[in-house]
């Protein structure tokens, strides 16, 4: 295998495209936070700040138009991201589904039916691990317990920030870790892992980080009012269930998403008046809500291979080990400190989990191939540190999410963010403390 440190003349300047994609949506983010828009970093989509840059790469492809479109043709039709796009509209579809027919309110009721009135800070944690477990989405978990935490704070006398923070902290759990996740399928596409193997290596580090967590949220707790909940309809939380459970059996991703999709149609026909005549426009729906990531996907992958072809990925993948050869670590522990730095920092810049895991995937996968890190390890590497840093920056839709509907600013939000800092801390002792 060709040494990973010397790339090709103008690798550099593949890059320019890259640069000029973040400085566009992130410069875009700050003035309009500057201005005091709301959802500032979501003004300006991800999928349409791109189409300036991959102009730009075409430009400085310096080849006749029709074999550059070929080359971005060829990086948008690459098999993993296609494949990762039909898992996308599946995960959707599924979250749409289960949506209507209850199955988000069910398993909300079912978990705050089980948690005392004193122990609302971890009940309210473990609750929003569970139900972005089983749903995969962060952003759908707090917009679906945020109205409802809101109030119990009032009720029991909560600090707004703190309960903020619980919510965004069991919402991160289950981001990084759900097997129906966009940064899961991410993850596991771009380095050639399974996920059932990516859940193994992943809960070794979160459910530690996840156990301390609570700790802390038992010692915070205090004694709060009753808590009113609707009736529980633990029907409803049985497709999530199943799917979670055959996922981690290491059942086809495919097989598991289209089973989770009868079964929660199958669930509201039987037990919540669904009707089943909705079902494709319930579907449709589901794939309109993943069209974003699906085509910003799409075209990550088109720009990369641009960036691929002259040298780009490689050029950084060398200067990555450059630096990771100086940490002078035992084994592999540089490369895979590399690969977290890699994943962390490109998502402070694009404040998007998914996106920056797609991002990176190429290089992450250069370096684990070269310092024999397993696919299940590097793609658990890169979905704790994505996942770590959106639940750390301001202007991350969860924060600004969670800002809103608690009338709090962001940054209040994430410095209560104590799961993702205590992950940060119990995962980079793990990278330490293991043997390879």
């Amino acid at each position: 295998m060709n040494d990973i440190t010397q790339a090709p003349a103008g690798a550099r300047r593949s890059l320019l495209p890259l640069l000029f994609f973040v400085a566009l949506f992130l410069g875009t983010g700050l003035y309009l936070q500057s201005q005091d828009v709301a959802y500032a970093f979501y003004q300006l989509p991800g999928h349409v700040a791109i189409i300036p840059a991959l102009i730009l790469a075409i430009w400085l492809h310096r080849a006749p138009l029709q074999q550059s479109i070929d080359v971005m043709i060829k990086g948008a039709g690459n098999s993993n991201i296609i494949t990762m796009c039909i898992i996308y509209l599946l995960a959707g579809a599924f979250a749409s589904v289960a949506t209507a027919t209850g199955g988000v309110d069910a398993a909300v009721n079912a978990g705050l039916s089980l948690v005392p009135a004193p122990w609302l800070l971890p009940g309210l944690f473990v609750i929003a691990a569970l139900v972005s477990t089983a749903m995969g989405t962060s952003m759908g978990t707090i917009g679906a317990l945020a109205p409802i935490a809101v109030g119990l704070a009032n009720q029991a006398g909560l600090e707004q920030a703190l309960v903020a923070g619980v919510l965004l902290s069991g919402a991160m759990f289950g981001d990084n870790l759900s097997i129906i996740s966009d940064t899961t399928i991410a993850s596991t596409r771009t380095q050639g892992a399974q996920m059932a193997d990516k859940f193994r290596e992943n809960i070794k580090i979160a459910l530690p980080a996840a156990a301390l967590t609570l700790l802390l949220y038992v010692l915070l707790a205090n004694e709060g009012a009753p808590i009113q909940i609707d009736q529980v309809n633990w029907s409803g939380v049985l497709p999530y269930a199943a799917i979670l459970l055959l996922a981690v059996m290491g059942l086809n991703v495919f097989v598991v998403l289209l089973l989770g999709i009868v079964l929660a149609a199958l669930q509201g026909a039987l037990f919540a008046d669904y009707a089943m005549a909705n079902l494709g426009k319930d579907i449709a729906t589901g794939f309109a809500n993943v069209q974003e990531i699906f085509l910003l996907a799409m075209l990550v992958s088109a720009l990369s291979e641009f960036i691929k072809q002259q040298g780009g990925l490689q050029w950084i993948a060398g200067k990555i080990q450059q630096t990771a050869n100086r940490l002078k670590l035992a084994g592999n522990k540089a490369q895979q400190l590399a690969i977290a730095a890699l994943a962390f920092s490109s998502n402070l810049c694009i404040a998007n989990n998914t996106v920056a895991i797609v991002l990176t995937g190429d290089v992450a996968k250069t370096l684990a191939q070269q310092h024999h890190i397993t696919p299940r390890r590097s793609a658990s590497l890169l979905d704790i540190f994505a996942c770590i840093s959106q639940g750390l920056v301001p202007y991350g839709a969860q924060a600004l999410l969670l800002g809103a509907s608690f009338g709090i600013s962001p940054w209040q939000v994430v410095s209560q963010s104590y799961y993702c800092l205590i992950l940060l801390l119990v995962a980079l002792l793990i990278i330490l403390a293991r043997k390879n």
